[in-house]
């Protein structure tokens, strides 16, 4: 009886730092965000319907250097990170999606950059798996040279954010669809 309870106890200390999220997606988690300047997101019903996330975005093009439009799929993270991760992603979408690890250091919070590391995804028009691990994000190419790199700080990322790859000068439309997100 012993030996099954420090059995027991060793598989649950070894298990500790283990953080996964359930392959079923639930609404609670899930939101989205545009600028105030005219983009839009449109969707079914509901953001989740029978397990999938699905959105249409439409982004106008850039109001002017001090105003910026955006459009973002964003998952709330159910615990903050505290050890190395793995995303695993099931998704299409009609443009590039870049997916942003969401670190108070770069945004509101911090130094306002909103460079935050991220990772491009090709277009798909057909469900795509991929796995990402913390070295396939980077800091993006117009990341202002007064923002400091203060590194990927695994507790202070509060989401992941997915944003179709539309451009600030044209703006666009893009259909966004995640039936898969698990973190380990």
């Amino acid at each position: 009886m012993l030996s099954v309870r420090l059995f027991i106890l060793v598989v649950a200390i070894l298990l500790s730092g283990c953080t996964v999220a359930s392959q079923t997606l639930t609404s609670n988690q899930w939101r989205y965000a545009t600028d105030p300047h005219g983009s839009q997101a449109t969707y079914d019903e509901g953001l989740v319907q029978n397990g999938v996330v699905s959105v249409h975005f439409t982004r106008v093009p850039r109001v002017d250097k001090a105003n910026n439009s955006w459009v973002e799929l964003i998952y709330d993270l159910p615990q903050q990170l505290t050890s190395a991760f793995i995303v695993t992603l099931a998704y299409k979408s009609d443009k590039a999606v870049i997916v942003k690890l969401s670190q108070q250091e770069y945004g509101g919070l911090g130094d306002k950059s909103y460079a935050h590391y991220q990772s491009v995804l090709p277009a798909s028009n057909s469900w795509q798996v991929v796995r990402l691990s913390l070295s396939d994000f980077e800091r993006p190419s117009w990341t202002p040279e007064w923002s400091k790199d203060k590194g990927i700080v695994l507790e202070h990322i509060s989401a992941l954010y997915f944003v179709p790859d539309l451009k600030d000068a044209t703006g666009g439309e893009a259909t966004l669809s995640v039936n898969r997100l698990e973190i380990e």
